[in-house]
C-alpha cells in the first residue's frame, strides 16, 4: 500500500514540475501589464480575443482578404518586448509563404482582416501564441510583437490575390 501512495505521489510531484516556470509566472504578469497600457496608446485597435494590432500601412482596397485556407506570402519580424528579434524574412532576405491554418492563432485571426499591401504591428498575447510554454528563444507567457507585411496570397483556389 505504501508503494502505491508513494507512486502515486511521485508522479503527482512529477506533474506539477511540468507546469509554468517561475520566469513564466512572471512574464505572464508583465504580459498582462504592457497589453493594458498598450490598449490605451493611438491608434491600437483590441479586438475580443484580446490581440492588439495598429495599421502601419493600407494596401489598397480592392485588394481581397486571405481565408484560412489559403497560402499567405509575407514579410515579418518577429520580437520580444526587450526588442530581442526571434525571427525575421527580412533578415533572410525574402519573404515567407506559410499556410495561414498552420500558424500560431494571433496570426490566423489578423491575416484575414489584412489585405495585400497592409503592413500591421500585431501585440500578441501569451494566450494566442505560444502560451507557458518556452518555444525556442521565446520564454513562456511572453507577449510576441510582430510588424508584418501581406505581399500576396494563394487562394485555396490556387489563383494569386494580386494579378
Amino acid at each position: 500500500m505504501f508503494k502505491k501512495i508513494a507512486l502515486a505521489l511521485a508522479a503527482t510531484l512529477a506533474l506539477v514540475g511540468c507546469g509554468p516556470s517561475k520566469e513564466a509566472k512572471a512574464n505572464l504578469a508583465a504580459s498582462d501589464a504592457f497589453m493594458a497600457e498598450n490598449a490605451k496608446k493611438p491608434g491600437v485597435v483590441t479586438l475580443p480575443s484580446g490581440l492588439q494590432y495598429q495599421v502601419v500601412r493600407s494596401g489598397p482596397e480592392t485588394g481581397g482578404h486571405p481565408t484560412l485556407k489559403d497560402e499567405v506570402k509575407v514579410h515579418y519580424e518577429g520580437k520580444l518586448l526587450d526588442g530581442t528579434v526571434f525571427d525575421s524574412s527580412y533578415e533572410r532576405g525574402a519573404p515567407a509563404t506559410f499556410p495561414l491554418e498552420g500558424l500560431v492563432p494571433a496570426w490566423r485571426e489578423a491575416i484575414p482582416l489584412m489585405r495585400p499591401g497592409d503592413e500591421w504591428t500585431l501585440f500578441v498575447p501569451p494566450s494566442l501564441g505560444y502560451g507557458a510554454q518556452d518555444k525556442g528563444p521565446i520564454p513562456g507567457n511572453s507577449v510576441m510583437v510582430f510588424r508584418i507585411e501581406l505581399i500576396d496570397f494563394l487562394s485555396a483556389g490556387g489563383a494569386p490575390a494580386q494579378g
